[in-house]
């Protein structure tokens, strides 16, 4: 059973989320807060599986609740996945969470089943990037971000299939996705990003975004060799 905490500040928001979850036999809402103070309070009371985490809140925005859950957690012996739920109008704040060790990003206008989706993806321990969460990203950061010079060598450790792999998970493509972009089987496709993910030390999809943007991969067109 996957566990769901929601932080929203909208009662309909979470009374809508909640119900739509809960209609689902392996998901189960165990807690609701208004604010990121209460949200805190929440896992650390129920040691939630996932959060679903509102960035604009009062007290507390989910930017800096998502910092403090993960603090607490990890001085609890856990750590539970948390799935920002976003708009077009906050990227700032959605590259900031990534840093911050957010697992996925969803638009709040998404289909319900695009929710229920997530929050399975994220709680079995991937990334979940809406894609035009990702693309929005690219547009405002591939232009603005100046590439890290140390991040940008790290890349020559990536051979060129790595490349591409790479930057198509920056693109938000899926597995399956990126196996139909390069014609391979999608587990040569698991064993690429593996490999990615070894040699570049990243977590998961989200710090390899954030790996994309800072290296200048994204954006600034380098091809591997």
């Amino acid at each position: 059973m996957i566990t769901v905490v929601i932080a929203d500040d909208q009662a309909m928001v979470r009374a809508g989320f909640a119900a739509l979850l809960n209609a689902q036999p392996d998901i189960r809402v165990v807690g609701e807060a208004g604010d990121g103070v209460r949200a805190v309070a929440a896992v650390r009371e129920s040691r939630p599986d996932v959060v679903l985490m509102d960035i604009r809140m009062p007290e507390l925005d989910g930017l800096q609740a998502t910092r403090q859950i993960f603090d607490m957690a990890a001085d609890r012996g856990y750590r539970p996945k948390v799935l920002i739920l976003t708009t077009f109008d906050v990227d700032d704040y959605v590259y900031a969470a990534l840093g911050s060790g957010a697992n996925g990003f969803l638009l709040k206008d998404a289909p319900p089943d695009d929710l229920i989706n997530a929050v399975r993806i994220i709680a079995r321990g991937d990334a979940m990037l809406a894609p035009s969460v990702t693309l929005r990203l690219i547009e405002t950061f591939a232009t603005r971000t100046p590439a890290d010079a140390y991040e940008a060598t790290r890349l020559n450790a990536l051979t060129a299939r790595e490349i591409d792999v790479l930057r198509l998970i920056a693109g938000g493509l899926s597995n399956t996705e990126i196996a139909a972009a390069l014609s391979v089987a999608e587990e040569t496709v698991k064993s690429h990003v593996g490999r990615v993910f070894r040699k570049l030390g990243l977590r998961d999809r989200a710090q390899a975004v954030i790996f994309a943007y800072e290296s200048g991969l994204v954006g600034a067109g380098r091809r591997g060799g």
